[in-house]
Parts: structure tokens; C-alpha cells; sequence
């Protein structure tokens, strides 16, 4: 096995893989329009979506990025896709809900969340994104055998009420789909796959300015102030004033929103590239090149890239700030516990990034007065937060009161102790790994 040294390439880069085939682009330096009907705060997929929808309706919408348009977890994000399968991880009853009305609660998330990628796909229809889109499938391995249970459980359900076309893969014949033996079977959601991130973003942005959006980066928004007519979005660039403003920050808000730096609890998560890997070695890796995620509570994922020729591997390293060279060392012993096939195989990127988690574990849309917000994707942004986006942009040209889908619910729950300081993650992360690698030792 390599030395901790040895796991670099050459080459090593602490940026992300997908940035070689699309960067997030110059801002440039446009001036600030001082009106617009819609600011959007945050330039990501959610934001992008949002304007793109507005200016399809007629209506004009200013894009306010803090940094480079893209640059977060948009052109970061591991690149999976599916429809449908994370929203029933945390789906109690509400109170004085039957089980009936619960069931039918839940049925219709599942259907909405289906759409969102049905979104994504019209998306890359309708303007030739080439993004490398590949529909071959998604693996949830199962960490421990009851995970696997609780999966079989439910997957009649999930195919009811979207077109995932779920099955279970026990134990015994998942060698045909993976390289590796440290699982108690998987789900494989059919209607899901794999695609380059970031030229997903490239090609919504150039969509979204084709369309008429006014995209600014390098502009970040310090305070939203109500005026009679609407609002100010202030920055050290100028201030626009809109009359409805789009908060679409997710992972990265911050104190300018208000309230909302309560409601979603940011979290790091770390990928690392590998080599070239020799054809047949990424044959037994992954044969059928399907996206991987896994059961666990720290969740590793991990898929080929477009090219078949690399082994593209995530997780949450480490639950407080850390450098690239430690994160891609703690992912590539996780990865070789999964395959140890790739022992002496190098790194050649590592970079990180954020998701946005909520306490119910839900993505929300919400928002009153002319104030909105999309956020909580939950680990789940590529197709959830860009059909969000979408979702808020519908609702603000329809001029709807009433919810547009089922992540339309209201306020987003808070806690009376957090206040946006995630300084409890260490604790909570680390004993939820701990605990992770002793119930899998149990179960061998």
C-alpha cells in the first residue's frame, strides 16, 4: 500500500476534476442595473433556474453571485442524478396526521421529486447541453443488512410514485454490478445516472443569458432591506432594488438573509480523482458504470468519470475546516477499503465544497411578501435544487398564493440553539462515523 506521499500524482491539483473540461467564468465587470423585477442571491443551479423561468414569462431578473458565477457546489457536486429516492429518509407523521394522510404526504414528495430530474433532462434536451449524460443507473449499497431490509420495505412504494424503476440486488449477485465485497446488497434505481457538473451548469448559464438574465459575480450581497416598494439588495458594487427577491445561497448563507442562516446548516463534503485507471481495472471497478451511494449515515459516493477512465470518489472527510492533501488522504483509505484492487493508484485532484442540510432533512421553497427562498438540498442539488429554482421562478410568475409542489410547505423548521454556528458537526459527525464502522464490523 502506498505512503502517504505516494498517493499524489505528479500533477496534483487542489481544485475540482470537472474545472478541466469547464471553469466557472470571468464575471466580469457590467455595471449594476438599479432596478429589476426579480434579484436572485446566488448564482448556482437554483439561481440560474430561477431567472431562467422568469425571463421565459417575460420578467426581468438580476443574478447576484458572490463569486465567480458557478463556483460552488454547482461545478463541485459529485454529478449524480436520480429522481425521487432521498425524500422518504425522514417522513414522520405531523401532528394529528393518520397514517393515511401521511402515506398520502408522502406519495406526493415522491412524485414531486421525480419531476425535478424530468427537469434537468427537459433542460438538457431543450438547449444541447453536452454534459455528459449518462443514464446508467444508481446504487444504494447497503451498509448493514437491516439497511437493505428497510430498502426492500419501501421499494414498492418508490416505483408507484415515480418512474426510478427500483429493484432490489441481494447480496450474492452484487458482484456483477461492483468490485468490491463490503456490502449487504444494494437498490438499483434504474431511471438515474452520472454527468459532468459543472458543464451542466455551463450550459444552464448560457441559457439563462440567452434568455436575457443579467448574471453578476463578484458581487456579494451584504443586506436586504424592505422599501415600500419592494426591496434593496445592497452590495459594495451598488444596490439594486427589486420587486421580489430570490434567496438561493443554500449551502453558502450567510447572515445578509436574515433568519434564514437558521434554517439550513451548512456542511462540508470532499471528493478526489484518481488517475487513469488501466481499462479493465475500472471494468471491475464499476462494470456496468453505474453512480454509487451508499446507506451509511456519513455517506461515501462515488461513480466513473464521463470518460470511464477515473474513478471520481466523495464523502465527508472530516467535520471541521480542513486542506485538501488531508481530505484526499482520509477518502483514499475510504476508498480502499471499498476496493484495495486499487492500491498504489494515485491522486490527481481534491477539493470540497457545500451542501445545505435541514432538520426535517427536507429541500423547501417558501417565502412571503416578496421575499423567497430554495434551499435544503439535503446531498441531493443536481436535479432538487435546479427544479427548485425552477419551482420558485413558476410560482413568482404565475403570481400564486397557494403552493406550487409538495417541498412547498411552509416555514423551514428551526431549533431555538442553533444560530448558524455549526460548531457542534465535529462531534455529532465523529460519533456518527464511529458508529458506522463498528455496526458494519458487527455485521460481517
Amino acid at each position: 500500500m502506498p505512503s502517504s506521499t505516494d498517493i499524489f500524482a505528479p500533477d496534483f491539483q487542489r481544485r475540482p476534476y470537472w474545472w478541466e473540461a469547464y471553469e466557472p467564468p470571468d464575471p466580469g465587470d457590467d455595471a449594476l442595473p438599479a432596478r429589476a423585477d426579480v434579484v436572485i442571491v446566488g448564482g448556482g443551479y437554483t439561481g440560474i433556474c430561477c431567472a431562467l423561468t422568469l425571463r421565459e414569462a417575460g420578467i426581468d431578473a438580476v443574478v447576484l453571485e458572490a463569486g465567480r458565477p458557478g463556483q460552488g457546489a454547482s461545478t463541485r457536486s459529485g454529478g449524480q442524478m436520480s429522481g425521487g429516492v432521498n425524500v422518504q429518509k425522514k417522513a414522520l407523521a405531523a401532528v394529528g396526521e393518520s397514517p393515511e394522510q401521511r402515506e398520502a404526504r408522502l406519495a406526493t414528495r415522491l412524485r414531486d421529486a421525480a419531476a425535478s430530474m424530468r427537469y434537468v433532462e427537459s433542460l438538457i434536451e431543450r438547449h444541447g447541453i453536452q454534459c455528459g449524460w449518462q443514464k446508467t443507473g444508481r446504487l444504494t449499497t447497503m451498509w448493514l443488512p437491516q439497511h437493505y431490509e428497510a430498502w426492500q420495505a419501501r421499494i414498492d412504494q418508490l416505483n408507484a410514485c415515480t418512474d426510478s424503476h427500483a429493484r432490489m440486488i441481494p447480496r450474492e449477485q452484487l458482484h456483477a454490478e461492483i468490485g468490491s465485497n463490503v456490502y449487504h446488497g444494494a437498490a438499483l434505481i434504474e431511471h438515474a445516472g452520472h454527468l459532468h457538473p459543472a458543464q451542466l451548469y455551463g450550459g444552464m448559464l448560457a441559457a439563462a443569458r440567452q434568455a436575457g438574465a443579467r448574471i453578476h459575480g463578484n458581487t456579494p450581497v451584504t443586506a436586504i432591506a424592505r422599501t415600500g416598494d419592494g426591496y434593496d439588495a445592497r452590495t459594495a458594487r451598488g444596490t439594486v432594488r427589486a420587486q421580489q427577491v430570490v434567496i438561493a445561497t443554500n449551502g453558502y448563507t450567510g447572515q445578509e438573509v436574515g433568519d434564514l442562516r437558521r434554517k439550513v446548516v451548512p456542511i462540508a463534503t470532499y471528493m478526489i480523482a484518481t488517475e487513469e485507471l488501466p481499462p479493465d481495472l475500472a471494468a471491475d471497478i464499476l462494470p456496468t458504470n453505474r453512480a454509487v451511494s451508499e446507506s451509511r449515515r456519513v455517506v461515501n459516493h462515488y461513480r466513473l468519470s464521463p470518460d470511464g477512465r477515473r474513478l471520481l470518489f466523495g464523502g465527508r472527510a472530516r467535520f471541521t475546516p480542513t486542506g485538501e492533501e488531508t481530505t484526499a488522504r482520509l477518502l483514499h483509505r475510504a476508498m480502499l477499503k471499498r476496493f484495495p484492487q486499487l492500491a498504489g493508484t494515485r491522486i490527481t485532484h481534491s477539493w470540497g465544497g457545500n451542501v445545505a442540510m435541514t432538520l426535517d432533512s427536507m429541500p423547501h421553497i417558501g417565502g412571503a411578501d416578496g421575499l423567497h427562498y430554495a434551499l435544503g438540498c439535503n446531498g441531493s442539488g443536481v436535479a432538487m435544487m435546479s427544479y427548485l429554482g425552477h419551482s420558485v421562478g413558476r410560482k413568482i410568475a404565475e403570481a400564486s398564493g397557494e403552493p406550487i409542489n409538495a417541498f412547498d410547505m411552509g416555514e423551514i423548521p428551526g431549533h431555538p440553539f442553533y444560530f448558524g454556528n455549526t460548531w457542534f458537526l465535529f462531534a455529532i459527525g465523529s460519533w456518527y462515523q464511529a458508529r458506522d464502522a463498528y455496526e458494519h464490523w458487527k455485521a460481517r
